[in-house]
C-alpha cells in the first residue's frame, strides 16, 4: 500500500452534513483541506445504487471515503469499489457510538474487538493501493482510556494501519445520545498526544473540540494532523485561514461574498439537474455567522430556499443586502467546475 501525503488538516466526516454539496461548499475555503464523505455502510453499498451513493465532484479532491462495516470481505470489496470510484483514501468508522450502529456491529463498539478491525484492516490492504485510515475514540464505557487506546492502535497497526484519527472522548453507549456523546464525556488531549509518543511510527491525527486554527497550532506540536468537527459547518469561514495557517499559502483568502458568488454556477447546475435549491444552501447557512447579516443569510437560504419557485437570484439578493466587512480579496479565482 501506497502510504500517500499526510494530510495535516482534515474535516470530520458527519452524517446528514458531509454529503457532496457540503463537500463541494467547503472546498472554496481550502485548496489542501482532506474532505470526508459521511459514513457509508458496507451494505448501502454493496445491496444499493453506489454509484449514486459515492458520486463526487473532482473539485472536492482531496477526498476519503468513511465506510461502517466489521466483515473483512464486504470492507474490501467497498474499499476496492471507492478507489475505483477515485477516493484518495478509505477511511473505517470506529468511532459512532448510535444504537443502530452497535446493532450492525460497526462503529465505536469495535474499539472492543481489535483483531476484527485489523482483520478489516488487513482486506482493505490488500484490495487497494490508496491509504486505509481509522477513525476512533479514546475508549469505549469502562474501558481505560490510555490502555485501552494502545491495545487498539498496536493490534491494528500491525495489521498495517499507519494513521489512526482519534476523537479525543470515551463514546458511552449506554445511556447517551450520539449528539450527547459529542458533547458530555470530556475531552482528554494529553492521551492522545501520549499514543504519539508510544508509538512513533504511524500517524496521529486529533479531532474533538477543535473550533480555530490556533488551537490547531497548538495541537500540532504534539501530534500530525487535526481535524476539525462542528466548528467547520458551524463557522465555516474559519477554514479559510488553513491554507495560509498550515500550507505557507501567500494568497489572501476569498472573501464571503466572494465564496457565496464562487457557489453560484455550481448550485445553478444543481437546479438544472432537478436537485432543489435548500440542497445545497443548507450547508451554507453558517458562511455569515458572526458578522452582520448573519440572520438574513441564513432566514433566506433555509426557509425561502424551501420555496420550489424560488430562484439562483436569492443568493444574489441576498448578497447585495449584506455589507461586505471582509478586508482581504483575492481577484485570481480559478473558474468553477460543476460538472460531477
Amino acid at each position: 500500500m501506497d502510504g500517500g501525503a499526510l494530510h495535516k488538516i482534515s474535516v470530520a466526516p458527519m452524517m446528514d452534513w458531509t454529503d457532496r454539496h457540503c463537500r463541494f461548499f467547503l472546498r472554496q475555503f481550502s485548496q489542501h483541506l482532506l474532505l470526508h464523505t459521511e459514513m457509508i455502510t458496507t451494505g448501502a453499498i454493496l445491496h444499493g445504487d453506489y454509484k449514486r451513493l459515492l458520486r463526487f465532484n473532482s473539485e472536492e479532491q482531496p477526498v476519503a471515503l468513511q465506510l461502517g462495516g466489521s466483515n473483512p470481505n464486504e470492507l474490501s470489496e467497498c474499499a476496492r469499489i471507492g478507489s475505483d470510484a477515485g477516493y484518495c483514501e478509505i477511511n473505517l468508522n470506529v468511532g459512532c457510538p448510535s444504537s443502530r450502529v452497535q446493532e450492525g456491529r460497526f462503529g465505536a463498539c469495535l474499539m472492543k474487538e481489535p483483531q476484527l478491525v485489523g482483520d478489516c484492516v488487513d482486506a482493505m490492504i490488500a484490495a487497494v493501493d490508496i491509504p486505509i485510515t481509522i477513525k476512533t475514540r479514546i475508549g469505549i464505557d469502562e474501558q481505560p482510556e490510555g490502555p485501552a487506546l494502545e491495545n487498539f492502535i498496536n493490534t491494528v497497526a500491525q495489521a498495517g494501519c499507519k494513521r489512526f484519527v482519534i476523537h479525543a472522548r470515551k463514546a458511552l453507549l449506554q445511556g447517551l445520545s450520539p449528539r450527547e456523546n459529542r458533547e458530555v464525556p470530556p475531552l482528554n488531549y494529553p492521551v492522545v498526544y501520549e499514543m504519539k509518543k508510544r508509538f512513533s511510527d504511524i500517524d496521529v491525527v486529533i479531532n474533538g473540540g477543535i473550533t480555530d486554527c490556533d488551537q490547531g497550532k497548538i495541537h500540532l506540536s504534539y501530534v500530525d494532523g487535526i481535524m476539525f468537527g462542528r466548528a467547520a459547518y458551524q463557522n465555516c469561514f474559519m477554514l479559510s485561514q488553513v491554507d495560509n495557517c498550515f500550507y505557507g499559502e501567500d494568497d489572501p483568502a476569498l472573501s464571503r461574498h466572494q465564496i457565496a458568488q464562487s457557489m453560484i454556477p455550481y448550485i445553478a447546475h444543481a437546479i438544472e439537474e432537478g436537485i432543489p435549491l435548500v440542497a445545497v444552501t443548507r450547508h451554507m447557512l453558517g458562511l455569515f455567522h458572526g458578522v452582520p447579516g448573519a440572520r438574513l443569510w441564513r432566514r433566506n437560504l433555509s426557509v425561502m430556499a424551501r420555496n420550489p419557485d424560488t430562484t439562483i437570484s436569492l443568493i444574489e439578493e441576498t448578497l447585495d443586502s449584506i455589507p461586505n466587512t471582509d478586508q482581504h480579496t483575492h481577484e485570481s479565482k480559478k473558474p468553477v467546475n460543476t460538472s460531477s
